[in-house]
């Protein structure tokens, strides 16, 4: 069984405009709690037990938010800044700095600011020798990146595709065996500037190792204002 798992929540959150100038837009409020904290309750309930948070930006309301809530979560920080400096960005980045944390095991990996249910994160908590990203079918995959599969394997990513390929979009959930981190270290500045946590699945994915579960409950990338409301709405009918 997978016990751990990485959450990156380094960003600043920039979407979410005026709601996230004095705080990481993770600690934003919904139902009188951080956004933050529902996120841990699920990988809680799908039975996580070390929650390894890799912070960044306003890293002293993170520290702030472990201790209130040290009681309930098994939260250990990562200071991405710290790990990696301030000039290395891409999604690529928080994985690699929580590495000494991990140890030589696999994990989940979930950005912060986005929430699935528990039994959709133990669908993928399968403790095999396979990475395993989730998939979620959706009516505009042009906007996001797409996975192009064979049977149960990756094939390949596509970044935003400009003609139909697939209406199969990464949601950025994901198991890793510890691979990954030799993959992260074979990749490159992307064209956007950034090392990208995509290209490192995509290595895998050539070697036959990564595996798509497909999302059945559901998925929200808390992004944007708007989303406060509808996240709410959301949580007010599904969670205790």
């Amino acid at each position: 069984m997978i016990r751990k798992a990485v959450i990156a929540a380094a960003g600043k959150g920039t979407r979410m405009l005026h709601l996230a100038v004095n705080k990481p837009k993770h600690l934003i409020k919904i139902r009188n709690r951080p956004f933050l904290y529902y996120v841990l309750l699920n990988l809680k309930e799908a039975g996580i037990t070390k929650m390894i948070l890799v912070v960044g930006h306003r890293k002293e309301a993170m520290e702030e938010f472990a201790r209130e809530y040290e009681n309930e979560f098994p939260i250990e920080l990562v200071d991405q800044f710290e790990v990696a400096g301030t000039e290395k960005y891409g999604t690529a980045i928080p994985v690699q700095c929580a590495k000494d944390a991990v140890g030589n095991e696999s994990f989940i990996a979930i950005f912060g600011d986005n929430i699935y249910s528990p039994e959709d994160i133990k669908s993928l908590a399968i403790d095999d020798e396979y990475t395993y990203i989730s998939g979620f079918k959706h009516a505009h995959p042009e906007k996001y990146g797409v996975l192009l599969t064979r049977g149960e394997l990756l094939e390949n990513i596509i970044e935003k595709p400009k003609e139909f390929v697939s209406d199969l979009i990464n949601t950025g959930l994901a198991k890793f065996t510890p691979e990954i981190f030799d993959a992260i270290d074979h990749v490159g500045i992307s064209q956007r500037g950034e090392y990208e946590l995509t290209d490192a699945i995509r290595i895998l994915a050539k070697q036959g190792k990564v595996k798509v579960k497909e999302i059945k409950d559901y998925w929200f990338d808390f992004g944007n204002p708007a989303d406060v409301i509808k996240v709410s709405n959301f949580l007010e009918h599904n969670q205790d």
